[in-house]
């Protein structure tokens, strides 16, 4: 499988901040970003992955601030201390706006809805650099860079920007996610990791990342061990103890490998799409077993990541001047 690997550079927060003065928005908008799981196992705050969750952002000039949530998160302050609130503000530069926000995407269980949804805020408030902003705000490029490129993608930063390289996906597979009934908030789950690792485990991830990306473009080689790590899955089991047993069942009912979704608590199996109903029902069985209250998704990739709606239509912002500079190779 052949891939085109696509490079995002983010202009840097300062420049950012320079423009957004002229960023303000003068009609309604309505911009829509995707979730993302991140990490994948061993590709700790590297690998990305864009599911088709989604968190829509609608921004209208208005005489005073109001902020209007429906679906997940519906139950946090509608005020100026909302993320998207915040975010739209920062880039209009004043409060005058009618934030609208709908959301599909649980929020804090791992699968980037913070990142979703500044993303989707920036580019409804008329960011030139929704990606830098969202990057910014949710301090993790690769969950931003997810819910901006979309599909499957490597990211990190270089020199204050934001680089992004889209990878192949094999279009067979599919992904299941268990979402417990359980907030795990990042910053916690980032407090349970060590300083520092030993030169071993870190050569362990490399080498599965390698295994992973491999899979991931041809699940023909898709293996379990390609899902193992050492940097980060094992010290934070203690927040959710029966993280490991769901894992070692999701793989038994047929997942070609399993791993946390980004900070957890919610789990990732990555499976054959003809198999994926297989999947659900053995999570759900496991769940059920452990006493685990949540849900199980089945999920597909999005491929198209952050879109604006024009004339009832969603069209993707990448590539598309206001997104950064985007080089195909």
């Amino acid at each position: 499988m052949e891939a085109a690997a696509l490079t995002i550079a983010a202009r840097d927060a300062g420049h950012s901040r320079r423009h957004r003065a002229g960023a303000t928005t003068l009609a309604a908008v309505r911009a829509r970003a995707p979730a993302s799981t991140a990490n994948l196992g061993p590709g700790f705050d590297v690998l990305a992955l864009a599911l088709d969750l989604h968190v829509e952002v609608e921004v209208t000039p208005a005489d005073r601030l109001t902020v209007r949530a429906e679906g997940e998160g519906a139950d946090l302050p509608a005020d100026a201390t909302h993320l998207a609130a915040t975010v739209a503000i920062d880039v209009a530069g004043h409060d005058r706006l009618a934030i609208t926000v709908r959301s599909d995407i649980p929020v804090a269980r791992g699968l980037g809805s913070s990142a979703a949804l500044a993303a989707a805020a920036a580019a409804a408030a008329g960011s030139q650099d929704p990606l830098g902003v969202a990057a910014r705000v949710d301090g993790h490029p690769e969950n931003a860079a997810a819910s901006v490129v979309g599909g499957l993608l490597a990211a990190t930063t270089v020199r204050g920007a934001v680089r992004a390289v889209r990878l192949p996906l094999d279009a067979r597979l599919a992904f299941v996610v268990v979402v417990p009934d359980r907030a795990l908030a990042t910053a916690k789950a980032r407090q349970a990791l060590p300083r520092e690792v030993p030169r071993t485990d870190a050569t362990f991830n490399l080498g599965r990342m390698a295994l992973l990306l491999a899979g991931l473009a041809d699940r023909d080689v898709l293996v379990r061990e390609a899902g193992e790590d050492r940097l980060h899955q094992d010290y934070r089991t203690p927040l959710f103890p029966e993280a490991p047993h769901l894992l070692s069942r999701l793989v038994d009912g047929g997942a070609r490998l399993s791993c946390w979704s980004g900070a957890g608590p919610s789990l990732l199996a990555v499976c054959n799409a003809e198999r994926a109903h297989e999947v659900h029902r053995a999570a759900s069985l496991a769940m059920a077993d452990l006493e685990v209250p949540g849900r199980v998704l089945s999920l597909a990739p999005d491929l198209d990541g952050l879109s604006v709606e024009h004339d009832g239509v969603w069209v993707p912002v990448t590539g598309r001047p206001g997104v950064g500079r985007a080089d195909v190779s």
